[in-house]
């Protein structure tokens, strides 16, 4: 009896010290080999390995389960892992043992396992080395139980020369397998509500970065390890008209599925007001007045940049997130002066902006603060550290993302990391083209021989004749609603681009062409014509754009 309670005390305490369901069970083993069993081995309905789902009880017992640790005390532990190896899956016939325990939630228990059992087993299992293990072992099934259903069983074996299992055994077997049952259920709902919180933060985060016009994109997207490391960081790269791009990282403060659902939303708004083509310290303030509205409790930083590949001109505006770093193309870091402003969901105070001039091969790095902020490293130390993984970097970016995420703590020391790195590239004359025409009528013609000879040299010939008629139209209406010159201008990246460009702030409306008048059908053919189109002020006037998918 004192032996039975010392077991039962160091199964209290040492099963169930993590919530992974292989260490319970490597736990459990250490427990029970070889104070209680010579052997033991401990198997569980796979559902719950890989889904975390509560599984079905079964009328037969039939069901696939895995064996995730077995024990064995010496002499010759090898023959008894070779016989069952660990991680193997099966579906047990309902004549088995195993199959009879799970379906009446019974302990199973052969005092002394027969030959023909044994050999049926290993017929089973089409492994000889099974029958030879159990053949004349005392042999006891233990079902594992919690919330009135069957998680699977264990099985605990005696060597022929060793005391056989009864009765008295048998409950403390029983006794063993609950406490381990219960371990393995929290097990199940712990990666089940973690599994939940990284499907819907993976899921709202972008599956393909697009590679804008004039930058290369690299990003990294590292969970935390446990439950309540998942968070809200996130990151997006939104094109925006005119082949300018917005560049956008951010963090939900707090953990769980509320920051990954809050982190969703927020990331959803960003890319509605992105649409608008508004500034960065629009967005952020947009942004803020809106997350006052989500719970109070989920606070969230954010940086919001905007880039225009044509001036190498980037605007940033943040809202209390961690500071950009820019590498210049010699590898000198450096960080990039911004009023840090207050985070999202905080006061009404409008976020201020600030705009660079990024040179040619030089990289912009935005990350959030699980980059360079631990418990044993202020922020300060960590982003020190940081400027020394980026500064000299000529390499890849990808090659540079894999360096910085593996220089990073292991996974129950940190939380979630975003890192997204962009590198900046002049653009050449096969990208861009522009000219300037007079406020002439005869500017649409001119127009036309530039499209023409521009398109013919990037060799998208077959666009001519519908781009060189939109641009027609748009060069004829700036000249005549608006004054001085009018600036047209051709962009290559993933789409073919447009843009003409006038002094007038009045922005083109569709409307219904009249039957008597010759005007008003210019905007409803390129609406016909143009994949996209659209317009945007600008501090001189106005841009009218167009957008054609490239064949």
């Amino acid at each position: 009896m004192h032996e039975q309670l010392s077991l039962l005390n160091a199964a209290s305490k040492r099963i169930g010290s993590t919530l992974d369901m292989f260490e319970t069970g490597r736990e459990l083993m250490d427990v029970a080999v070889p104070r209680f069993a010579d052997a033991a081995g401990i198997l569980v309905q796979d559902r719950l390995v890989t889904e975390g789902e509560f599984p079905q009880q079964t009328t037969d017992g039939s069901a696939l389960v895995r064996r995730i640790a077995v024990g064995v005390a010496d002499p010759a532990p090898g023959v008894y892992a070779t016989a069952f190896p660990v991680d193997e899956v099966a579906v047990y016939e309902s004549w088995t043992p195993y199959a009879r325990c799970m379906a009446t939630g019974n302990p199973i228990l052969y005092p002394r396992l027969g030959r023909r059992t044994a050999e049926e087993i290993g017929r089973f299992w089409k492994r000889d080395s099974v029958s030879k293990v159990l053949e004349d072992s005392s042999f006891l099934v233990v079902p594992l139980k919690a919330r009135g259903r069957v998680l699977g069983f264990v099985i605990f074996t005696r060597r022929p020369t060793s005391q056989p299992f009864d009765e008295q055994d048998v409950n403390l077997a029983e006794e063993l397998a609950a406490r381990t049952g219960v371990c393995l259920d929290n097990s199940r709902l712990y990666n089940r509500e973690r599994r939940t919180a990284l499907t819907l933060q993976s899921s709202l985060l972008p599956v393909d970065l697009s590679q804008p016009l004039g930058l290369t994109i690299a990003s990294r997207y590292l969970p935390a390890s446990d439950l309540v490391g998942v968070g809200g960081d996130w990151y997006d790269v939104i094109p925006l008209p005119g082949c300018r791009v917005a560049l956008v990282v951010g963090d939900v403060m707090g953990h769980g599925i509320r920051a990954a659902a809050t982190m969703g939303q927020l990331r959803t708004a960003a890319r509605t007001l992105a649409s608008l083509d508004l500034s960065p310290a629009d967005v952020l303030f947009r942004l803020n007045l809106m997350s006052q509205d989500l719970d109070a409790s989920q606070i969230a930083t954010c940086v919001y940049a905007t880039y225009d590949p044509v001036t190498r001109r980037c605007a940033i505006a943040c809202a209390g997130h961690v500071p950009p770093i820019l590498v210049r193309p010699g590898g000198e870091t450096e960080l990039l002066e911004l009023p840090p402003g207050l985070p999202l969901g905080i006061g009404n105070e409008p976020a201020e902006m600030r705009e660079f001039t990024l040179p040619d091969g030089s990289v912009l790095a935005f990350y959030t603060d699980g980059l360079v902020e631990s418990r044993d490293r202020d922020i300060e130390e960590g982003i020190s550290a940081l400027r020394g993984l980026l500064s000299g970097q000529d390499q890849d970016l990808e090659e540079v993302c894999d360096l910085t995420i593996g220089a990073q703590r292991p996974g129950h020391e940190r939380d979630d990391i975003a890192l997204l790195l962009a590198r900046v590239s002049e653009l050449t004359d096969k990208e861009f083209a522009e000219t300037s025409l007079p406020a002439d009528r005869r500017s649409a013609s001119q127009a036309r021989r530039f499209v023409r000879a521009t398109l013919g040299g990037w060799g998208l010939d077959s666009l001519c004749d519908n781009t060189e008629l939109m641009v027609s139209e748009l060069v004829a209406n700036a000249v005549e609603h608006g004054q001085g010159e009018v600036e047209l201008r051709l962009l290559r990246g993933p789409t073919l681009v447009c843009e003409v460009s006038d002094s007038s702030a009045s922005e083109p409306v569709m409307r219904e062409a009249s039957t008597t008048s010759d005007t008003g059908r210019g905007l409803h053919l390129i609406n016909w014509l143009a994949h996209r189109w659209g317009s945007r002020l600008t501090p001189k006037g106005k841009i009218v754009w167009i957008e054609q998918r490239l064949r």
